[in-house]
């Protein structure tokens, strides 16, 4: 099994999911296959979604690309929104 990706881990490294945190997985875009580490999130948190900063994304280095989860399930997946500078 591959080992799984962590936004916000250095791009060279593979970072591991850690024991007792809670992961969402990130679908399509930029970050699509990668997880985001949600422990500590409140439900509120979690429908909101979040602007992860990328310069993958359209707009480049300092660029930000949003991922939310589907309205049915604020658990997760969070699915890729679109960029935005």
């Amino acid at each position: 099994m591959d080992a799984l990706r962590v936004y916000g881990g250095r791009d060279d490294l593979l970072d591991e999911p850690m024991p007792g945190h809670a992961y969402v997985d990130l679908v399509d875009g930029p970050f699509d296959g990668r997880l985001l580490d949600v422990t500590g999130w409140q439900d509120e948190d979690r429908v909101e979604g979040s602007l992860l900063i990328t310069d993958r994304g359209l707009y480049g280095a300092g660029g930000r690309t949003y991922y939310a989860p589907d309205e049915t399930n604020a658990q997760g997946p969070f699915r890729w929104r679109g960029d935005t500078p």
